[in-house]
């Protein structure tokens, strides 16, 4: 399913405002809750993983961290991508949890250039939206389906809130489908032929 940039665009801010609002209307502690859910959800992921690829949440954006702290815990080597701008392709820098950040363009907070470069075998990953069958839909740079073409053994892991599960998430040629969503509520997995 293609769609044009208008329809995308107006895709990416409904999702935007939903997962927004919904965050919003959190009672105080219940973010730090589930994001800590999601975490021992992503955690049977973890024991298969020499290198976990995380972020760090902008705004309303689900935080890692929790995933990042359980596999640095578990001795796991941890990253964060790491960004120069658009036309550039991402990089994942090694990062553990507590190391210092750098500002970053388009509000990303990333690990600082010196760090040494790493290759992840899990890339837990923000989105806006999702769809059944684990098709993703994100800011629309590119950075992260041409990662994971570029690293198509590694297991490519979103994390959303539930309200960001969409009926069907356009696609284009370049798009890489993930292998699975983890959400507060639980952990979607498609299958190859969805």
């Amino acid at each position: 399913m293609t769609s044009t940039p208008e329809a995308k665009a107006a895709l990416r801010a409904r999702l935007r405002a939903r997962r927004d609002g919904f965050v919003l209307d959190m009672a105080p502690g219940d973010r730090a809750r589930h994001e800590a859910r999601v975490a021992d959800h992503i955690a049977p992921f973890l024991g298969r993983a020499g290198c976990v690829s995380g972020y760090i949440a902008i705004g309303a954006e689900l935080s890692c961290l929790p995933v990042l702290e359980a596999a640095a815990g578990a001795g796991i080597a941890t990253a964060l991508p790491y960004v120069t701008g658009r036309g550039s392709p991402m990089r994942f820098l090694h990062w553990r949890p507590g190391d210092p950040l750098a500002a970053g363009p388009l509000g990303l907070l990333q690990p600082l250039l010196d760090a040494p470069d790493i290759e992840p075998d899990l890339i837990v990953t923000p989105l806006l939206g999702f769809d059944a069958a684990l098709w993703r839909i994100g800011q629309g740079a590119g950075f992260y389906d041409a990662s994971f073409a570029a690293m198509p053994r590694a297991a490519r892991i979103g994390v959303a809130w539930s309200v960001q599960q969409a009926e069907a998430i356009p696609r284009e040629p370049w798009d890489v489908r993930l292998h699975a969503v983890v959400t507060e509520l639980g952990v979607h997995e498609g299958s190859e032929d969805a």
